[in-house]
């Protein structure tokens, strides 16, 4: 399948006794999908998996995949690591109605772009869904050129990209230039979400979108439509949110503003994260509330 319009990273909301807040990611996973996203990722790095025990992240599995059933909204789930072998055992627990698995380029042990090639080659060709490739240098540590990121797309069952490299450079130019059709690049930074759908990015994996997806989403329908004056005012009108939103490492200040807005229970994270300072979460709120009044203004 093409993957096209925004997809929500949902965070992994707890109780105040450290317990995954299930009714929470229930509700979470219906307001996205009510407010306009087209599905949601699951295990996704917004999500915290790193800290989720086993028996979590299949139960945050569990209820992202029914709700997806439910509302016929496709799924992505957060799966790999830097360790061929083991994403490979990784990706064999995924099944239909999964949509598409999202793993990112090997991490922290900086593999030359010929061994990124034939980790990814052979993970395509043992995965029982799609790959939506998770390209973020600053995270990985691994640069990837253009020509690596075309042979990548090429590759059967890689059906997209997840691009975050911090800006609008070059590399990204040329990729999406040669981007094979079929192939979906999706945008994965958020203050550069607009740029991206402009030059031609099917669509976007936001994790600000867990504060205000109507607004992201409309964001998206703006450019997919060319309606470029109201994208352009969309784009202008996020921007203070999402750097707001990223003032501290992902995903503490989102989740001090949901806390805030009675969504989730607690802005709780898991060591090594902190919670948010709370004049970083004052300010991210009152830009998630300008964000709102917009949207009311505008009558959406």
């Amino acid at each position: 399948m093409a993957f096209t319009g925004l997809f929500v990273p949902l965070i992994t909301p707890f109780t105040a006794a450290d317990v995954l807040a299930e009714d929470a990611l229930e509700a979470l996973s219906h307001a996205v999908l009510d407010e306009g996203a087209t599905g949601i990722v699951a295990l996704g790095t917004t999500g915290e998996p790193a800290t989720l025990s086993p028996g979590e992240r299949r139960r945050v599995l569990d209820i992202c995949t029914a709700v997806c059933a439910e509302r016929d909204a496709p799924l992505i789930v957060g799966a790999g690591s830097n360790s061929t072998a083991a994403s490979v055992d990784a990706l064999a627990e995924l099944a239909s109605p999964v949509s598409a698995a999202l793993v990112v380029v090997p991490y922290y042990t900086r593999p030359s772009e010929e061994g990124v090639v034939e980790h990814f080659r052979q993970l395509a060709a043992a995965s029982p869904v799609p790959l939506v490739i998770y390209n973020i240098p600053y995270r990985t540590g691994r640069t990837l050129s253009a020509e690596t990121l075309v042979r990548l797309a090429e590759l059967p069952n890689v059906a997209g990209f997840k691009h975050a490299v911090g800006g609008i450079d070059e590399t990204t130019m040329t990729f999406l230039s040669r981007v094979p059709n079929g192939v979906s690049v999706l945008a994965g930074d958020d203050l550069y979400a607009g740029p991206m759908l402009a030059l031609g990015a099917a669509g976007a994996i936001l994790a600000s979108a867990n504060v205000a997806t109507r607004v992201y989403a409309d964001l998206l329908t703006a450019w997919q439509t060319g309606d470029v004056v109201r994208a352009r005012k969309l784009g202008h009108q996020v921007t203070p949110l999402s750097r707001a939103l990223f003032a501290e490492p992902n995903p503490v200040v989102i989740k001090a503003v949901l806390a805030a807005q009675g969504r989730i229970p607690t802005g709780h994270v898991r060591l090594p994260l902190l919670p948010a300072d709370p004049k970083t979460a004052a300010t991210a709120l009152h830009a998630a509330t300008t964000v709102a009044s917009l949207l009311v203004a505008s009558g959406k």
